[in-house]
């Protein structure tokens, strides 16, 4: 009888050295002055502000803002497709998006990869499209774990999740309570699907249509795949635009990540109860893959709107004084942006307004 080794057990501990050594050169790239090196230790060191005083913050008040989320059911897409890069995207932009809605200043990354086997190019794709989002938020790659789990997942599959930590200015904190009468509302447009819904997408698609991943979309000008792994967009750019430029008046009252529950149960979680927000559906162009879905499925309107983000990826309420001013911020910042409606006296509701 042979001895038992972890070989035989499902981790080859020399290939897992092969893929952790194509790491280091994705995170590296990411780093900014603040990551202090550490090399073979056990955590990542970062310096909460710069020691140069060309870039020092000074904070009087910070206040650490963290979040974690993942991908979801998207992975098993990437998975049938071969295509591993964007999902990496899509799990930076799903915790950063969270983050800049307080108004924080994305400050780094840790990732979570769970694989069933060993594979050095797929983890290489992988933290390359993590590198990539970090990159994009502007935040450093400082660390993560790689979990190799025969067998917990079937060969070929692998989850991730990812964890954030930004930081904002007390003063400087936007929480939604400054949200009044007559600010604008204005909405970020979104790269399509992002990474929510994909159960009901999958469903849709592969089991009802029958579809393949490579099969092209006329509608779409995309195959299948491309058009389901399409990145999730990361907004962090456009908010630390707006924010530099108002860096003692607060004018941005509100953010919201539009994700799962669509505008309104999103909106909803900043809405003071001393106000209503109106929102006019026919403001902003709805991506292609919305009413395709819509048809394939037979989905009902008000199911559309409340799984996905239906065009829309982030929600910007803003003093009515400023919100041209914020949009041409925005544009410049290589984002479509639309004003999409108005707050009202109200209660606490967001609803649909048709203009």
């Amino acid at each position: 009888m042979s001895k038992a080794t972890y070989k035989s057990a499902g981790v080859d501990l020399d290939v897992y050295q092969q893929s952790m050594a194509k790491l280091p050169r994705l995170m590296h790239r990411t780093f900014s002055p603040r990551v202090m090196k550490l090399d073979g230790g056990f955590a990542g060191l970062f310096q909460l502000d710069f020691q140069s005083p060309l870039f020092r913050r000074t904070y009087d008040n910070p206040v650490l803002v963290s979040c974690a989320d993942g991908v979801g059911t998207k992975l098993k897409v990437a998975t049938e497709t071969g295509v591993h890069n964007t999902v990496g995207i899509d799990l930076v932009a799903m915790s950063v998006n969270d983050a800049i809605c307080c108004g924080a200043e994305p400050l780094f990354f840790l990732d979570y990869v769970a694989m069933s086997h060993d594979d050095p190019e797929m983890l290489e794709q992988i933290v390359e499209g993590i590198s990539e989002g970090c990159l994009l938020s502007d935040c450093a790659l400082l660390g993560g774990e790689t979990a190799i789990m025969p067998d917990l997942y079937a060969h070929g599959e692998y989850d991730l999740a990812g964890f954030c930590v930004a930081v904002v200015e007390q003063k400087h904190l936007i929480t939604g309570e400054a949200i009044a009468a007559d600010d604008v509302v204005l909405g970020l447009g979104s790269a399509g699907l992002h990474s929510n819904g994909f159960s009901l997408v999958r469903k849709i698609v592969f089991e009802i249509a029958g579809l393949k991943v490579d099969e092209p979309v006329d509608a779409l000008e995309a195959t299948v795949g491309e058009a389901l792994l399409a990145p999730t967009r990361i907004y962090a750019p456009a908010v630390k635009e707006i924010l530099n430029h108002y860096k003692v008046k607060n004018v941005v009252h509100g953010i919201s990540h539009i994700t799962g529950g669509g505008l309104e149960e999103n909106l909803e979680r900043i809405t003071p109860n001393t106000v209503d927000i109106e929102i006019h559906p026919d403001t902003w162009p709805v991506p292609p893959v919305f009413p395709w879905l819509a048809q394939l499925g037979e989905i009902e309107s008000d199911e559309m709107k409340r799984v996905f983000n239906m065009g829309i990826g982030l929600v910007l309420v803003v003093s009515p004084f400023y919100a041209k001013r914020i949009n041409q911020i925005v544009e410049a910042a290589g984002f479509d942006c639309y004003e999409i409606g108005r707050v009202v006296d109200g209660t606490g509701r967001v609803m649909e307004k048709k203009s």
